[in-house]
């Protein structure tokens, strides 16, 4: 998660502009390696152990290492040594700003160095849990939004699941706090319990017909009842997986409620709100997040 928060920080820096950010994270797209090719590559795993890797992170929230490991499909060792040979998906971000002639090494360098110390980040090789957490709670901090620990992990979570399912090609922006904003094409789900969710991913009809082929892995051509089968689905997976670390590591049960679509409206948003842009090479979705103690209304 490094290199998307990487890019909102030089977007907030001024160092680079949201469409030379556009054109770098296509790049890095190109040239990003998954760990699973890797390890077909080096003859650790056949490709349906693969794809049967990439289909339980789906049903669990693990990395593909991980699950690999948990199936015996992989040592430790071996994962280890494979994401040695990974480039770091923040210096890609880097070198293909560099490739662009967008910044020079030398700015990179400096770069690099204010966002580790801006972040307190110790090792930007070794991301953990609780490092995305941190970056997140920094991210909004210096937004001037504080935010909360569960709606920190939530986010984490679905940042997470954004690079597992649609791609690492993408940037967030600043978050705002706000009570309404103008929607085009909206899925929402509710989930209550001690906690009370409401996440919605708006975006444009073009832009879900990108995001809904990423999801699927299908080349959806026309905005139809596909596309929007899609959406829904990755948000209840996204919810799904959230509620089942919510009762496995929290003891705190929560119910969803089916998705459900709005369109070309203003939705009213209930205290407090946050709506983060991120951007995609194919355009800006929204992520919109209420998160409510169960005695709030």
């Amino acid at each position: 998660m490094y290199a998307q928060f990487f890019g909102a920080y030089l977007l907030s820096q001024g160092a680079i502009t949201p469409e030379q950010l556009t054109d770098a994270i296509k790049a890095l797209s190109d040239a990003r390696i998954k760990l699973g090719t890797l390890a077909i590559h080096h003859g650790l795993m056949t490709a349906s152990e693969v794809e049967e890797v990439c289909f339980l992170q789906t049903r669990e929230d693990k990395k593909f290492g991980e699950i690999a490991v948990d199936r015996g499909y992989l040592t430790v060792a071996q994962v280890e040594e494979l994401l040695e040979t990974q480039t770091p998906d923040f210096l890609l971000l880097g070198q293909s700003l560099v490739d662009l002639n967008i910044l020079d090494n030398a700015s990179l360098e400096d770069l690099l160095i204010d966002y580790q110390n801006t972040t307190e980040i110790c090792n930007m090789e070794d991301e953990t849990d609780q490092d995305s957490d941190e970056l997140i709670e920094r991210f909004f901090k210096y937004a001037n939004y504080p935010i909360t620990k569960p709606a920190a992990t939530y986010l984490r979570l679905l940042f997470n699941n954004l690079i597992r399912f649609i791609g690492p090609d993408y940037t967030p922006l600043s978050p705002v706090i706000s009570d309404e904003v103008a929607i085009d094409f909206c899925v929402t789900q509710e989930m209550s319990g001690s906690s009370n969710f409401v996440a919605s991913i708006d975006m444009s009809q073009d832009s879900a017909i990108d995001f809904a082929s990423r999801y699927a892995k299908m080349d959806f051509v026309d905005f139809d009842e596909y596309v929007q089968a899609s959406m829904e689905d990755f948000l209840n997976l996204h919810n799904g997986l959230f509620a089942v670390n919510m009762s496995n590591e929290y003891s705190v049960e929560l119910d969803l409620a089916p998705p459900y679509v709005e369109q070309g409206s203003v939705l009213r948003l209930p205290p407090v709100s946050y709506v983060i842009p991120v951007i995609f090479p194919f355009g800006t979705i929204n992520l919109i997040i209420t998160i409510m103690e169960e005695n709030e209304e």
